[in-house]
């Protein structure tokens, strides 16, 4: 499964429902068929696509407060099928709307086509302090910034109190630990420790980005020029690492976001699950912890490869961007800034786990740090992992062409799983894909 098809399906099992489907026209400037309803009908309307479960209530909170522009809301698809619409739009040079959700990793995918406007002369530095630099750097492409930030995926480990007592160990620090703890669970006839899905190779590239690695170097002065670093020795090491682990029997290979892996997940099949802070909702949307397995997790944070060096990472994440087929970029931007930005709606986006809030309104918030996480069964989860963990992040320089290096990441971690290769042969495949591909894209590759 694709990244952006697994993150679609986290927000909408968050609450356990399905998404609003799309009403009418789709075409994107096409105000007149709205899927809420706008009731200053007196001020400038801009259009959105956006998918997340609680859109409606946000549209609704952004419209009420504001005296300048209206919101028209329309839910065209999740992820890769919005997507899609995207860029049949922007190959045809029209049916775009003006704000756009986009997942944070597609943003130069898009920018690259001269689809995105570089919202910073629109009122960025009076939010610019709402947002911490790794999210910014999540949605700029070098100075320029391409989206407002939304939610995030700070990582951490989740475990089973349960197994961890059982066998009485503790959550370990390290990744030199993670592997000495699985072989002492494995040699006590305990479960298999973690999971190595080669359907979530996000994962691995965020692990890889801790250890040191820098996929990919962007120069907006230089927009088809790219360094492509994928077979570094760090991206071998941490390749290498989780092949050892699986060859070793220490962890799993099922894909990952399965009804097989679920069903492992509540029986207690794993110890650990290596995800973000949009897990429990995720989780909880999946029907974990809420049986047999009530109460029974935890979550740690995310070991590190050099404790004394310790690098936070991050799986997902979105943003709202502005639209080059937009006649009215000053009130898009002013949406896309405002839209999730009040407390109402951050409130209840983190209340009822459909998001992880970027918004330092929430972060900083005693009500979300404090809060007793239910699936965590009353563990401050965000107060102990997650909100340090957001606050370290440093953010990541995407390529135009990542979603092509995720398959090809995928694919060679097939072959690890199978035995076929080692995951420092994965790597040098990986690159040599990856930059092939990109020389054929007319990128030149550093």
């Amino acid at each position: 499964m694709k990244r952006r098809r697994i993150l679609a399906t986290v927000a909408m099992l968050a609450v356990g429902t399905g998404l609003v489907a799309c009403s009418g026209d789709e075409g994107g400037n096409d105000a007149s068929n709205c899927t809420n309803t706008i009731t200053k009908k007196d001020l400038p309307v801009v259009t959105m696509w956006g998918w997340y479960p609680n859109t409606q209530l946000v549209v609704d909170n952004f419209n009420k407060q504001n005296n300048e522009v209206q919101v028209c809301w329309t839910n065209v698809g999740q992820g890769g099928d919005e997507y899609d619409k995207f860029q049949t739009a922007i190959s045809a040079g029209t049916g775009a709307p003006d704000v756009i959700m986009v997942e944070a990793d597609r943003i130069p995918t898009f920018q690259i086509q001269g689809a995105l406007v570089d919202i910073k002369k629109y009122g960025y530095d009076a939010v610019k302090a709402n947002y911490s630099e790794g999210a910014w750097k999540d949605v700029s492409v070098g100075d320029a910034v391409y989206g407002v930030p939304v939610d995030g995926g700070p990582m951490g480990m989740i475990y089973r109190k349960d197994i961890f007592d059982k066998y009485k160990i503790t959550p370990p620090k390290t990744w030199a630990e993670y592997e000495q703890t699985a072989q002492k669970v494995k040699d006590a006839g305990g479960p298999l420790f973690g999971d190595l899905g080669a359907n979530v190779p996000a994962v691995l590239m965020a692990l890889q980005i801790q250890k040191g690695a820098a996929p990919f170097t962007v120069d907006p002065a230089q927009p088809k020029s790219i360094g492509v670093k994928l077979n570094d020795q760090a991206s071998k090491d941490v390749l290498d690492y989780w092949g050892g682990l699986a060859k070793k029997g220490l962890v799993g290979t099922q894909d990952q976001f399965t009804p097989e892996y679920i069903s492992g997940v509540i029986n207690g099949n794993y110890a650990t699950y290596i995800s973000a802070a949009w897990a429990p909702g995720y989780l909880t949307g999946a029907g974990v912890g809420k049986g047999q397995d009530t109460g029974k997790f935890a979550v740690a944070p995310l070991p590190q490869w050099d404790e004394a060096n310790p690098v936070q990472v991050n799986w997902g994440g979105s943003a709202f961007s502005v639209t080059k087929q937009s006649k009215k970029p000053e009130l898009a931007a002013k949406a896309a800034y405002g839209l999730y930005a009040d407390k109402e709606s951050l409130t209840d986006g983190w209340t009822n786990q459909i998001i992880f809030p970027l918004n330092l309104t929430a972060l900083k918030d005693p009500a979300f740090i404090d809060l007793k996480v239910p699936f965590f069964d009353g563990q401050q989860a965000n107060k102990e992992v997650y909100v340090p963990a957001a606050d370290a992040y440093k953010g990541v320089a995407y390529a135009p062409f990542g979603q092509y290096y995720l398959d090809a990441m995928t694919k060679q971690v097939s072959e690890v799983i199978k035995g076929s290769i080692t995951g420092s042969q994965a790597a040098d495949r990986i690159q040599e894909d990856v930059a092939k591909y990109a020389k054929e894209q007319g990128f030149t590759v550093q």
